[in-house]
């Protein structure tokens, strides 16, 4: 049941992205050009989201385990720190520059297009370059505190 509904899940959250636009880098450009051609109709999708997510993870700290009988696991750290910051940076950089983000990259590489596969392709690099800097660091850490 749980692969089914997290099936489920990713199809309605895809189709989503595509009806709202997101999965068009040329909407979501035009809608973070301020100072251009702004088009603000992503505003209202993710005000949606964000309205659709406060009550969703009011809901949800209100309980241990999920509808399915999973545990929660809702984030605990809510400091601003710099890797989150700089994360947010970056991930604003590369959404302005590519007009795509992860889930409508995914969504979009349905379309046959080439953007979306090169976009997802340099995202996954991204994350594995990520993952080997933090094993290096957390291996230097050790080796500081073993010595």
């Amino acid at each position: 049941m749980k692969p089914f509904s997290a099936l489920l899940a990713g199809i309605i959250f895809g189709l989503g992205l595509i009806l709202s636009g997101m999965t068009n880098p040329a909407k979501v450009i035009g809608f973070l050009d301020i100072f251009g051609g702004w088009d603000p109709s992503l505003a209202l999708v993710m005000g949606g989201a964000i309205l659709v997510g406060l009550f969703a993870f009011g809901y949800a700290k209100t309980r241990s385990h999920s509808i399915l009988g999973a545990s929660m696991q809702l984030p605990a750290n809510q400091q601003l720190d710099r890797r989150l910051i700089l994360g947010a940076i970056t991930f604003g950089i590369g959404w302005g520059l590519a007009g795509y983000c992860p889930g409508p990259a995914v969504a979009s590489l349905l379309t046959g297009s080439i953007k979306p596969v090169v976009f997802t392709l340099g995202m996954l690099a991204g994350m594995a370059i990520f993952t080997l800097l933090e094993r290096y660091t957390a291996s230097a850490k050790s080796d500081k505190t073993n010595s």
